[in-house]
């Protein structure tokens, strides 16, 4: 499962994103509105968990303009808001589904779960096609026919990002936060030992995926249909 949550609270975004990796959930986790916005739309999540009151956007303000923007996702709003007219209007706006503030993580936990089932759109077993790969999230292996690489979880993470953005390039800063989060004590040159690995592991593919580097920027990825 993939969740993003925004969150400006530390405390409370440390202790929600420690307790859902706890879980097994892939979380990135952002602290303003704009940033939401952007990861939504940039990647691929089963829920989203956006707090009401947030820096340059608020959590309402994101579900509106995400559902103008025709996405069809799950959205849980954290807030402290409980009056009849605040959920009304958050309801309007496209929330799924509301938690207030102060909650147990189970009880989030439960609900995250919940809109995940009735989300989910994707292939059984988390398996999703890109060109001629299939991607399955939960084993972190790709393949093409009945040739199968095993990844590392950061591998993948990496691998999927530039294959779900694939002929896009990704700047390297973009890839460093995305893939190894806020938190991340990750260097450049860590980048570049993944991509290295990398390219080695996909050249079993032969000429099917090309990682290209693109000086000073980044990287892009090019999945042929062949």
């Amino acid at each position: 499962m993939r969740v993003l949550l925004a969150e400006d609270d530390i405390k409370l975004g440390n202790l929600i994103k420690h307790m859902l990796e706890k879980s097994g959930v892939y979380i990135d986790w952002v602290l303003n509105g704009d940033l939401a916005l952007e990861y939504a739309l940039y990647d691929p999540y089963d829920v989203l968990v956006l707090d009401w009151m947030m820096p340059q956007m608020t959590g309402i303000e994101v579900c509106q303009k995400l559902r103008n923007h025709g996405y069809n996702g799950a959205i849980l709003m954290l807030t402290a808001k409980d009056a009849l007219e605040d959920k009304v209007l958050g309801l309007d706006t496209g929330v799924d589904d509301y938690l207030i503030k102060p909650f147990e993580f189970e009880e989030l936990f439960a609900r995250v779960r919940a809109l995940a089932r009735r989300s989910r759109v994707r292939i059984e077993d988390d398996i999703y096609q890109i060109g001629n790969l299939m991607f399955n999230e939960r084993t972190h292996c790709i393949c093409r026919g009945d040739l199968e690489i095993k990844l590392t979880i950061r591998e993948f993470q990496l691998l999927e990002l530039l294959a779900r953005n694939k002929n896009s390039v990704i700047p390297r800063e973009v890839i460093l936060e995305r893939v190894w989060g806020l938190e991340g004590d990750v260097s450049s040159n860590n980048l570049d030992a993944y991509i290295k690995l990398l390219r080695k592991k996909l050249l079993q593919f032969e000429d099917i995926v090309v990682l290209k580097t693109i000086r000073g920027i980044g990287y892009t990825l090019e999945v042929t249909n062949v």
